[in-house]
């Protein structure tokens, strides 16, 4: 092969494989999940048994998981990856639910079953909710712990995992069936293939992650507390009470909660953020930016702004602007609560969950629906005394998902691949743009092949009056 012909391929080859290569590898690559939400209720008549007459028990929620409506659970935090080249798909969610009922005479309860991070994968045709599970068995009473049990399947019918440069995967309503192994860890209340609730995700996707070199750590002029005691931010986390949500977004108000001057949704708590203020050997005077405010049928309408925060020998009560339709009142005290472990490490003050109880002004702002002393929710306070003090991470929801199809009406049109993208950027999966370079790299190849063969086959003559057509 003469030189010019050899340098003009390696050159073509060379620029190819730049073009190909990165492509491929990227699109081979998984995109990270980071942020969203899974909603399920498990199975509305297991629910209805547990607060019933019969078992006569109740449900509490863990590390951040919510409530929607009046029969769903929502699970916060999504974290997980996922690839547009294959469909496959996984998620874990942070939270949990936990059940009591037909309680005994020693105080313990005869049923006892917590589920908890709920994780979702997808592989194929094939989707599988696994979950966390402890359980007290019918009957035996004895208790068994498992971690990540293969609990439901999930049927994805006609739903097209594979997609491009997404920004989100949102799965609507997808049936849910009962496992062996589920129904084990069920502690026997129902049997393998029993129809459960459907479950309904909506998650971020961003870019897959990088891996950065971490700096070390450096110690800082921040890292004191100031003489002063003025904090440099603060945060209040309180859901109000779950029930209060509940009826709100129930059969009965049909309403909705609304946030605005900077206050942010946790799904089973609302922050209230940007606190100001002093702290000094426990004790804090602060206020938080941030209002909710609930509306719905029957004349609901109450706005809670101007949050403040004060605790003094242990002892702490949240204040509150008010406005309803029956009461107006500025910095009224709703609820006091424990805050004896309110001490400084590492530059944070903080408690977690602290029991909260009504107060009488509080019963007044709530126009009489709860009497003073009612438990509402627990109250979650932190402050950072040093700039560079991070407070705790509020439960990740995602961004709001665009309305997208459920399987049913998926599986009228198995080519449709809407599912699950809630965005797609660039339109495509970036197979097609691959596929045009490659077919342009095997037409180049040909030219050259040509040229070249023309060249062996050409009379010497011909190749001295037209040397130009190399």
């Amino acid at each position: 092969m003469p030189a010019r012909l050899k340098a003009l391929v390696a050159v073509l080859c060379a620029a190819v494989l730049g073009a190909l290569l990165p492509a491929a590898l990227a699109h081979a690559e998984s995109r990270t999940v980071q942020g969203g939400r899974l909603d399920w209720g498990i199975k509305s008549s297991f629910q209805s048994y547990v607060t019933g007459p019969i078992a006569n028990g109740s449900y509490s929620l863990t590390g951040g998981a919510a409530t929607v409506g009046s029969s769903q659970f929502r699970f916060p935090s999504a974290t997980g990856s996922y690839d547009g080249s294959t469909g496959a798909f996984r998620s874990s969610f942070a939270g949990g639910v936990h059940f009591v009922g037909h309680k005994k005479t020693d105080g313990s309860y005869e049923l006892d079953l917590t589920l908890s991070r709920p994780t979702v994968r997808i592989s194929g045709s094939t989707g599988t909710l696994y979950l966390d599970v402890t359980s007290k068995a019918k009957g035996t009473g004895t208790v068994t712990t498992s971690s990540q049990v293969p609990f439901a399947s999930l049927a994805l019918r006609g739903i097209n995992m594979k997609a491009g440069n997404v920004t989100g995967v949102v799965l609507n309503d997808m049936p849910a069936t009962l496992t062996a192994q589920g129904a084990k860890s069920f502690a026997g209340y129902y049997t393998a293939g029993t129809v459960l609730d459907p479950v309904s995700l909506a998650v971020d996707v961003k870019a897959a992650a990088t891996r950065t070199a971490t700096p070390s750590p450096t110690k800082s002029a921040a890292e004191k507390e100031t003489s002063s005691g003025a904090i440099a931010d603060g945060a209040v986390d309180w859901g109000v009470r779950r029930t209060f949500r509940e009826y709100v977004t129930g059969d009965i108000a049909k309403g909705k909660w609304t946030l605005s001057a900077g206050a942010e949704d946790g799904g089973a708590l609302f922050r209230f953020p940007d606190g100001e203020g002093t702290y000094r050997s426990g004790e804090l005077t602060a206020s938080f930016k941030g209002a909710v405010r609930f509306t719905g049928a029957g004349g609901l309408d109450l706005k809670l702004s101007g949050v403040r925060a004060a605790v003094d020998d242990g002892k702490g009560t949240l204040y509150a602007d008010v406005t309803s339709a029956d009461f107006t009142g500025e910095k009224v005290p709703l609820v006091t609560f424990t805050a004896k472990g309110l001490k400084a490490t590492k530059g944070l003050a903080k408690v977690t969950e602290a029991p909260a109880k009504l107060t009488a002004q509080g019963a007044e702002a709530f126009g009489g629906m709860y009497r003073a002393g009612t438990a509402m929710d627990p109250v979650s306070l932190a402050v950072a005394l040093t700039d560079d003090a991070k407070l705790p991470a509020l439960p990740d929801l995602g961004t709001t998902p665009t309305a997208s199809a459920t399987p049913e009406e998926q599986s009228a049109q198995p080519k449709v691949s809407a599912e699950p993208v809630a965005d797609n950027s660039d339109g495509g999966n970036g197979t097609s743009a691959v596929l045009s370079i490659g077919l342009g790299v095997v037409a180049l190849l040909l030219v050259a092949a040509l040229v070249f063969r023309r060249r062996r086959t050409r009379p010497a003559t011909a190749e001295a009056i037209a040397p130009e057509e190399d």
